[in-house]
């Protein structure tokens, strides 16, 4: 396969439009085409008066490939398409333990662990602890519309992890030289994720499309020899002479395994003071807290898109923030939702945490992100592993303090913030929280450095994008989980440092951030088992 870049046409161009174009820049006739695909289309905004073509990336084959290349040497935009295929490893029916491998987790993570364990025929038992994900939406509704919550099925637990209520974006900035992320969306696309995720920029799925991929993972996980258990919490580890051998579930039940996935969320906090009892080696790390901000979508589209703001096949626009302040701090956008709503992620009782979702669609009639200071373990929360967990707990609780008790959020408009007085009743946005917010003062609810450097942010950002400091634009408070506050370590072998056996992985273990990176590290990470397991039957 040849590939050709910076192919461009018309936002309206024909669906029909592409091939005669591929083969006018070529300079052949029809005929000598022979196949096309479409790699990668992304649009250029940075000119909002002037022209804002779909740039494309196509592969394809022709009749004569070596005299196209003679012909055209000196078209930098023409050249041999790489192979970004994922290479599976092998391993063989002799190679497979006595004991089959545990997942414990079923987020992006543990769902592509999973997966990669059961295509390699190792028949993984999975351990998780919510509910399946239509139980699981159904439980989220009910807090989001009678404030009631199952701290085992909510936002944060349940199969499809954080993930499945959030914006669904697939893109990230790892590295990733074995073309993982490319296996992540093509099993997504199997399960019946739109195609676009192959070749948009940025592409994303939206929490309604998530749950029926999700489900239909599960089910070819199931197929091929793969057991998946639901409301399984781990509450143990058992370890002999650092050899884990196995778990031990809230039930008393214990499930042996040597080779055991560690897929857990960023807020299983619990499972982590039990490994933290155990002596599984961790360490704190960086994360970051702040508040939900809420635009008119309307408003984003116009500052990103000029003139193009509404057309239909550029959706809703998004953004991406950065401002270094006075105090040291940095601010920044953070998980950014086009036409989505602010939702209440907290999986504990009597907290209040933020997050934002979109719909496939991102048709809602606001847009949000988190608005997020970045915070340290030697600056800002020393003592330990878990120091950053308790600094998240105790602001957590306290924004329940301050929106009422009641699990509703505290809330203050943006002119009101940045002047430093409370708010008492609302503007021209309407704020999507549910259940719903009290209006007051944000500032007791962050620390003060936080606070200082996003009053200074957000005027700042304004001058980036017109109106983002506008007065009747909605802060809902908190953000807190970002990342995971801690991270399990591991070697190079993917393996605890001092617990053989155990493979952490994904956010929870502080290697991800993002659905395709945690899918690619689920991948990484079996990989790694299987390796290991090679190792073994070496010796």
């Amino acid at each position: 396969m040849l590939r050709i870049t910076e192919l461009k046409l018309p936002l309206d161009h024909a669906d029909d439009a592409l091939r005669p174009a591929l083969v006018e820049r070529l300079g052949i006739d029809d005929n000598e085409l022979l196949e096309f695909s479409v790699f990668k289309r992304s649009y250029d905004a940075r000119k909002k008066s002037g022209d804002m073509p779909f740039i494309y990336t196509l592969d394809f084959s022709v009749r004569d490939e070596a005299a196209l290349l003679a012909r055209l040497a000196n078209d930098r935009h023409l050249g041999i398409a790489p192979d970004v295929s994922y290479k599976p490893l092998t391993v063989s029916a002799e190679q497979h333990p006595a004991q089959r491998p545990l997942v414990i987790g079923f987020g992006p993570c543990g769902i592509f662990a999973a997966l990669i364990l059961a295509q390699m025929g190792l028949k993984p038992i999975v351990l998780e602890r919510g509910q399946e994900v239509r139980q699981r939406t159904k439980d989220t509704w009910g807090l989001w519309r009678k404030k009631v919550l199952d701290p085992e099925s909510n936002v944060q637990f349940g199969e499809g992890g954080a993930g499945t209520f959030s914006d669904g974006k697939l893109y990230s900035q790892i590295k990733d030289p074995n073309h993982y992320g490319r296996k992540v969306l093509e099993e997504f696309v199997k399960a019946g994720a739109p195609e676009e995720i192959l070749y948009v920029s940025k592409p994303h799925i939206g929490t309604f499309r998530l749950t029926g991929v999700v489900a239909t993972m599960r089910e070819e996980i199931k197929a091929l020899g793969g057991e998946v258990r639901f409301q399984q919490r781990v509450s143990d580890v058992l370890i002999e002479d650092g050899q884990l051998v196995g778990v031990e579930l809230e039930s008393g039940e214990q499930v042996l395994s040597r080779h055991v996935i560690l897929a857990l969320g960023h807020s299983s906090r619990d499972t982590f003071r039990a490994l933290h009892r155990r002596g599984v080696f961790m360490e704190a790390k960086p994360f970051s807290v702040g508040f939900r901000i809420e635009h008119p979508q309307s408003l984003i589209d116009r500052a990103r898109l000029g003139k193009y703001a509404g057309h239909p096949k550029l959706g809703a626009a998004d953004y991406k923030l950065v401002h270094h302040a006075k105090n040291g701090r940095s601010v920044y956008s953070f998980c950014m939702c086009p036409g989505g709503t602010v939702v209440a992620a907290t999986s504990e009782p009597h907290r209040v945490v933020t997050n934002g979702m979109s719909q496939y669609s991102r048709n809602e009639r606001n847009a949000n992100s988190g608005i997020v200071v970045g915070i340290t373990p030697d600056q800002d929360y020393p003592g330990g592993p878990l120091a950053g967990v308790e600094l998240q707990e105790r602001l957590e609780s306290h924004a329940y303090v301050l929106g009422g008790s009641n699990y509703e959020a505290p809330g203050q408009l943006v002119g009101d913030f940045i002047a430093g007085k409370p708010s008492t009743t609302l503007g021209s946005v309407e704020p999507s929280y549910k259940p719903g917010i009290k209006l007051g003062d944000l500032a007791p609810s962050l620390p003060d450095f936080a606070i200082e450097a996003i009053r200074e942010a957000l005027p700042a950002f304004a001058k980036q994008i017109r109106g983002f400091d506008l007065h009747d634009a909605v802060l809902t408070g908190i953000e807190t989980r970002t990342s995971s506050p801690l991270r399990i370590t591991r070697g190079e072998d993917l393996q605890s440092l001092n617990v053989r056996g155990l493979f952490p992985a994904g956010e929870g273990a502080g290697y991800a951030g993002g659905i395709l990176s945690a899918g690619v590290d689920g991948i990484r990470v079996a990989e790694g088992l299987a390796r290991a397991l090679m190792g073994e039957q070496a010796n």
